[in-house]
């Protein structure tokens, strides 16, 4: 060969010039595998990131969020790169868990986060942070999950409230008494008794997609179930609540209850209907995004836990879509896999299915 057509020749690409090309792009597959920096703003980012392009020259690369940070560079608060996990330190972070499961299931002490991150082998603000991306909460958040729960699941088995204070794991009763409304819906003595004290109102009415209970207190509707067999659905309420006075209620509640099947034959109709609903704080966060998908659209579970902060809490997510008590008013059917495919739902896949199939004719315009 020579010496003019070596000249000739275009230089190798370095790896460097692979990473540029993939910011120029915003690939998402480049995300985890390195960060880039630009001097001009003092900011790291992940490759898929949407800000405007940074000129070449303006630009250095990091092979992780704490060689940036040690470079002295700190995290782009659109893109989040520091809230990337890789699949060790998400094991880290399940090991963790299943830790903090283990000691409030034992009834015992729950490992202090210092504890916690020396077994993960982080640093306490780096697991911090970790964990809160991958589960949505803090190792102490979740730990409150889990007491709550067991102390819930206690009651309903007929147990004291100080044997449901003792098996959950709290360290006092001020601490149980402290979040126990908001955990359980109303106070421990009025769940121990199956809701004595509480008066609810309940109808089943007839559907397209089958038996349909409401149900609602003073300040909106706390139920909404659909069912193949509307004595299922009085039983599993009956069961819930067997103490709380529960009646059909007066002409007002009959319009709720109409306005409710109205919604579940036309979705997306009805933004106003009152809810009563109580959940754990990342819950409820979950339910107020589902409520922002508009009508004949739908969102991932893991865009949904990007728009409440949590990128990596997808499970989490979906275990919050599972515990939705109002179909149609939480829509939750307009949840669906990264892929666009249908997952779980449920009150069945089938009734997901003609839910999503109604908005997407209902928002149609009259020349479609």
């Amino acid at each position: 060969m020579s010496a003019l057509a070596m000249s000739d020749a275009p230089p190798p690409r370095s790896g460097e010039d692979d990473r540029w090309e993939a910011v120029r792009r915003r690939d998402r597959a480049a995300d985890g595998r390195f960060v880039y920096a630009v001097r001009t703003t003092g900011v790291y980012c992940r490759p898929s990131c949407g800000a405007r392009l940074a000129r070449r020259e303006n630009v250095s690369f990091h092979l992780s969020c704490l060689a940036a940070e040690a470079a002295g560079f700190r995290p782009c608060k659109r893109c989040r790169p520091d809230l990337l996990v890789d699949d060790a330190q998400a094991g880290r972070v399940t090991v963790a868990c299943r830790r903090v499961e283990a000691a409030v299931e034992a009834g015992e002490p729950v490992p202090s986060l210092e504890a916690l991150a020396e077994a993960a082998g982080l640093s306490r603000f780096h697991f911090h942070r970790l964990f809160k991306a991958q589960v949505g909460v803090t190792p102490r958040a979740y730990a409150s999950r889990l007491r709550a729960e067991r102390a819930k699941s206690a009651l309903e088995n007929g147990g004291s409230i100080t044997e449901a204070i003792y098996e959950a794991g709290y360290s006092s009763a001020s601490r149980f008494y402290a979040r126990a409304t908001e955990q359980l819906g109303m106070t421990p003595s009025i769940y121990r008794g199956g809701g004595r004290g509480q008066h609810l109102h309940f109808a089943v009415a007839e559907s397209s997609l089958g038996a349909l209970l409401v149900a609602a207190t003073a300040a909106g509707v706390c139920a909404i179930q659909f069912g193949d067999d509307p004595q299922s659905l009085e039983r599993d309420l009956r069961r819930r609540f067997p103490a709380a006075v529960l009646d059909s209620g007066d002409a007002g509640f009959q319009d709720l209850v109409a306005r409710v099947v109205a919604l579940a034959e036309a979705p997306g109709s009805d933004d106003a209907l009152p809810l009563d609903i109580r959940g754990t704080a990342f819950q409820e966060r979950v339910w107020q995004a589902l409520r922002g998908i508009p009508a004949g659209q739908t969102a991932s579970y893991a865009e949904i836990a990007a728009a409440i902060g949590h990128p990596r809490a997808v499970r989490a997510v979906a275990q919050a879509c599972a515990a939705n008590p109002v179909a149609v008013a939480v829509p939750c059917h307009r949840v669906v896999r990264s892929d666009g495919a249908l997952s779980g739902y449920r009150w069945g896949v089938e009734r997901k299915r003609a839910l999503l199939a109604r908005e997407a004719a209902g928002v149609q315009t009259p020349d479609d």
